[in-house]
């Protein structure tokens, strides 16, 4: 469970992250705080993962604050305007989430959190778009992904499928480690491989191509 503050001076923003953050079920909201200061006590006990932090507040900007802390959470910057945008991402911040912004947008930058901490986490799920619904899928569910144009074929156990509202490149930035791109239009999931044979990887009834391309980093992941 990721711990998160958002940090905002605009009511309306607070409501529309906080019912975001309401439908996400791997974040957990300690606070909706209206300015920076107010946000300290929880940020000084050490018990917060993430900040949703505003950009521009009055008083103490939110790129001035987050420079500040001595004890840096992970951050998401959300703002009306793209000025700041290479600053906000000069101190490493996760996303920039340019208002308003919609929820798949900010399922998003919210998968880009736990990718990034995956070494540290336990999180063994991520939430994909598919038939106009949020999905929840286990990493442990997911055997292969098929790129069909625009969108994603996600090929799943027990034979399902889910049609996803995103590039097989996006995705690929979004999966951990143990999902491996073979070919432009195919990444596979490492822990279903049974065998690489010659230019195929065989998955279940299955036997992907391995693009030429991609063969020798393949090979040279899959030695380690």
């Amino acid at each position: 469970m990721t711990r998160c503050l958002i940090i905002d001076d605009e009511p309306l923003a607070r409501e529309v992250l906080e019912s975001y953050v309401k439908d996400f079920p791997s974040l957990q909201l300690l606070a909706s705080c209206e300015d920076a200061i107010s946000a300290l006590g929880w940020i000084n006990q050490d018990q917060v993962d993430l900040i949703f932090l505003d950009i521009n507040m009055p008083r103490l900007s939110g790129i001035n604050f987050y420079k500040s802390l001595t004890k840096k959470p992970k951050v998401i910057f959300t703002t009306a305007y793209s000025d700041h945008a290479v600053e906000g991402f000069e101190l490493e911040a996760i996303d920039y989430l340019l208002k308003p912004f919609s929820f798949e947008r900010f399922v998003k930058a919210v998968n880009k959190v736990r990718l990034d901490t995956s070494e540290n986490s336990h999180t063994d799920f991520i939430m994909l778009k598919a038939d106009k619904k949020n999905h929840k899928i286990n990493f442990d569910q997911m055997i292969y992904f098929e790129s069909i144009g625009d969108y994603v074929k996600a090929h799943l156990k027990e034979g399902k499928t889910l049609i996803i509202n995103e590039t097989l490149r996006k995705l690929e930035e979004l999966l951990p480690s143990i999902f491996i791109r073979v070919h432009k239009s195919f990444i596979i999931s490492i822990p279903h491989l049974e065998y690489l044979e010659g230019n195929q990887a065989k998955i279940g009834e299955t036997k992907i191509p391995i693009g030429q391309s991609y063969r020798d980093k393949v090979n040279e992941i899959l030695k380690k």
